[in-house]
């Protein structure tokens, strides 16, 4: 794995749009960690895990919540699953992995176009509507997300969470990834809203919901890995 260090200024023009972007923006702290050439060029801390007083500040192994970020790793489990053949095809039509039962509503969408946001579905008040029909618009819908989770789940009998710790976590000796059920002191808080509906906290650890967190040195060597 990518450990070699050869910190140089080549990118210092990155850093200082990242620390003028955290100034504009309700930021307590970041980082900026660039790979380049197999080589760690740049590592940088700045700022707090919080604005509130006395919290930790941030540093190698703090923990980002990196919300839509997560279906990277989502991505993968599904590539998994083609891979070891539970599923055939991502042009497999979706509604060949839920129930006999599925809404007609999934009628003509496949697993393609969850992976590219081009189902047209949209959840309102927790029922399903169709914005448009599959393939001919693109909609970034989190709805599309949950159905991949889940079949990952029915094809592989394995969560997404399973699937990345087994086979990329664990094998790479990842320790600062992952989805939290509770928060630790490495975790940087979520700065949002009172009552916002778009971030809300889960137990669940299984990779189904949006509580996903990673540090900037991990999250970096998956991109290397993910190119």
């Amino acid at each position: 794995m990518i450990n070699n260090k050869k910190i140089n200024t080549q990118f210092n023009s990155a850093v200082s749009n990242v620390r003028k972007t955290s100034e504009l923006v309700d930021c307590s702290g970041a980082s900026v960690f660039i790979i380049h050439n197999d080589n760690i060029v740049t590592e940088e801390y700045w700022g707090k895990h919080s604005t509130a007083p006395d919290f930790r500040e941030i540093q190698k192994d703090t923990q980002f919540h990196v919300a839509s970020v997560r279906k990277s790793y989502i991505g993968f489990a599904v590539a998994y699953a083609v891979y070891e053949r539970y599923i055939d095809s991502i042009d497999d039509l979706i509604v060949k992995y839920f129930s006999p039962n599925s809404m007609p509503i999934f009628n003509g969408t496949t697993i393609r176009h969850l992976l590219t946001h081009t189902h047209g579905l949209k959840s309102i008040n927790g029922e399903l509507h169709r914005e448009f029909s599959p393939g001919i618009n693109w909609s970034y819908r989190g709805v599309g997300i949950d159905m991949l989770s889940q079949i990952v789940k029915n094809t592989t009998g394995k969560s997404v969470a399973e699937i990345v710790a087994n086979n990329v976590f664990k094998p790479l000796n990842f320790t600062e990834s992952g989805w939290y059920g509770e928060g630790n002191e490495k975790l940087v808080a979520v700065i949002r809203k009172p009552n916002d509906p778009n971030w809300t906290t889960s137990k669940r650890t299984d990779g189904t919901k949006m509580n996903m967190y990673v540090s900037s040195r991990e999250l970096a060597k998956w991109g290397v890995l993910s190119s």
